[in-house]
């Protein structure tokens, strides 16, 4: 089994869900077991961050922005979706978004929007993109189902970056998968505490869902499809000569994430490493590269330097502490 993460630049709309449709289908056509798993399409959970410091200030600015993100999921099965499978699709997200609503307007009317409220409101993202995703792919693909993944993976109360329980977590996607055959769609970022609470695994943590998934049912490879050709030497936005690395340890995969390489989430190697899953880094809109692979050894490469990242918007504070100044002694 393989596990195909999709980021949310792949499902961003109707145009990018084509894509991803071919890639998944030539993975059925080869095994009917796969899962995929999804993030919010693009822009949608910057939305709902936004959304959250707005809704205690004047909920009445929060409605455009309500209104748009109903408006890009309705569009997308509008364009995707035969006219007689368009209701009960359209009622479902809709429904969502009510719910959304709901939460929102509850929200501003204690004027505070808890760390437990604010993961709750997050988990919309995902949630809606997962939900259009099967709808799209239950077209050509019947033996498909929506998973949300809060149904499986256990955490604490750390909301923002909760810490997983890898025992709990573990039991329940084995015995899901058990019983559950054909291609799975599965919310990423997302998942539930033991007393129900739904709560995030920190931002970009549909990468994390990934691998979590992957090492509870020992996948053959962990997939993370973006839209770049890989982990590349440098930030090809402000370095035009960068190259794609062809192959990366773990630990230099990790090492680069942490300092400031956006392509993977620094979590995501943990669960593989200990398991020896290899993770590929592959480009949506370039499915036939190769990608890079991110394994228990290091490839060959041509220096000493193996990729260079830089982190944006960082300050380092140092307290400025008075000093008296001491009379000279004289040496003795």
């Amino acid at each position: 089994m393989r596990i195909l993460k999709f980021g949310g630049s792949s499902v961003a709309d109707a145009g990018q869900l084509k894509n991803v449709s071919a890639i998944v289908k030539t993975y059925i056509s080869r095994s009917p077991d796969l899962v995929m798993v999804v993030s919010a399409q693009s822009g949608v959970t910057d939305d709902l961050v936004k959304l959250c410091s707005i809704i205690p200030i004047d909920f009445s600015a929060c409605e455009p922005i309500l209104t748009h993100i109903a408006q890009r999921h309705v569009a997308t099965l509008k364009e995707l979706l035969p006219a007689l499978q368009q209701p009960a699709a359209l009622a479902e997200v809709l429904s969502l978004c009510k719910e959304l609503n709901d939460i929102a307007k509850g929200a501003s009317l204690v004027g505070e929007v808890t760390a437990r409220t604010r993961d709750l409101i997050l988990s919309f993202g995902e949630r809606l993109s997962a939900f259009c995703v099967s709808a799209v792919f239950k077209l050509e693909i019947p033996n498909i189902h929506f998973a949300d993944a809060r149904n499986l993976i256990r955490t604490d109360e750390t909301f923002g970056y909760a810490k997983v329980n890898f025992t709990e977590t573990n039991k329940r996607v084995q015995e899901y998968f058990a019983a559950n055959k054909g291609l799975q769609v599965v919310t990423g970022f997302i998942a539930s505490s033991e007393s129900g609470q739904t709560t995030t695994l920190g931002r970009s943590g549909s990468d994390y869902t990934a691998a979590i998934l992957g090492a509870a049912l020992t996948a053959e490879a962990i997939e993370i499809w973006t839209d770049v050709d890989g982990v590349m030497t440098a930030d090809p936005r402000f370095v035009q000569e960068a190259q794609h690395i062809e192959q990366l340890s773990y630990s230099e995969a990790m090492e680069l994430s942490h300092f400031g390489a956006k392509v993977i989430f620094p979590a995501t190697m943990q669960p593989a490493m200990v398991k020896s899953i290899p993770i590929w880094v592959k480009n949506t809109f370039n499915p036939t590269f190769k990608g890079t692979l991110i394994c228990d050894t290091t490839g060959a490469d041509n220096g000493f330097v193996k990729g260079i990242t830089s982190l944006k918007t960082l300050r380092l504070d140092t307290p400025m502490k008075k000093c008296r100044l001491q009379p000279k002694t004289e040496l003795k």
